[in-house]
């Protein structure tokens, strides 16, 4: 009974992150955690794992839609999945009571920044840079190396943290910034899963209940996205991850 609850509480975690458009990863965490009990690291590795599928299948949406840049990708992609590593163990230092807070902590820094990516950073005029310059890798090393230690030290997706970096340092526009982000996600959740794999902190069996139950709702509240106003997904999106820390500090 447990597994079946399971599988449907994430068909309807699913349902509510395909219809606003969000990665959820904060969420799952914590459910995971104070609905099911799991450890909090376990949750995490999980996380991270559930993520890499996701962004795998954006990553090839966006790419089609050409609505990506390799290159910037690719440079803060690698070095955030290097950043994901050491966060990954750093992760197993800080005690699990205390980690609950960082992470819920994490999630509502998120939510500002998602925030300011919807309101401000629309209304800016993309930075001037030098593709290719040396001052530009340095700065998309910068971000890769901090966005990537943040991932696998807390188990979220830092899709806003990505997004504002990559509009702010590397001079990407909102759409291009968005789809971006799809690929820059790929290595960094892939490299803190094998961080948390090595650690013990991951549960095979409860990443296929994840997926059984957000890829299948996810798949159909996505259907029912064009039906509800900009407003509301814009609200859901910035609130969601406020209710994932509130409910991961119970």
């Amino acid at each position: 009974m447990t597994t079946l609850t399971l599988i449907f509480v994430m068909l309807l975690v699913g349902l509510l992150l395909g219809f606003i458009g969000a990665g959820g990863s904060g969420f799952i965490i914590a459910i995971l955690t104070t609905g099911f009990g799991y450890p909090v690291h376990t949750a995490m590795g999980v996380a991270l794992a559930a993520m890499l599928f996701t962004s795998l299948s954006g990553m090839i949406s966006q790419q089609r839609q050409r609505n990506t840049e390799t290159a910037a990708g690719l440079w803060v992609g690698l070095t955030g999945a290097v950043g994901s590593i050491f966060g990954s163990k750093a992760a197993f230092l800080i005690a699990p009571e205390q980690m609950t807070w960082f992470t819920a902590s994490m999630l509502v820094l998120s939510s500002l920044l998602m925030w300011l990516r919807l309101t401000l950073v629309k209304q800016a005029k993309p930075l001037s840079v030098q593709r290719g310059s040396t001052g530009y890798i340095l700065r998309a090393v910068g971000l890769g190396l901090a966005v990537g230690f943040l991932t696998g030290a807390f188990g979220i997706g830092c899709t806003p943290f990505i997004q504002l970096g990559l509009i702010l340092l590397l001079g990407l526009d909102l759409r291009k910034a968005a789809g971006t982000s799809m690929l820059v996600i790929l290595p960094i959740a892939a490299a803190g899963w094998l961080g948390y794999y090595q650690g013990g902190g991951f549960d095979a069996l409860l990443l296929l209940k994840v997926l059984a139950g957000t890829m299948v709702g996810s798949y159909i509240g996505a259907r029912f996205t064009k039906y509800a106003p900009a407003r509301l997904l814009k609200t859901g999106v910035i609130v969601m991850p406020v209710v994932a820390a509130c409910v991961l500090v119970l």
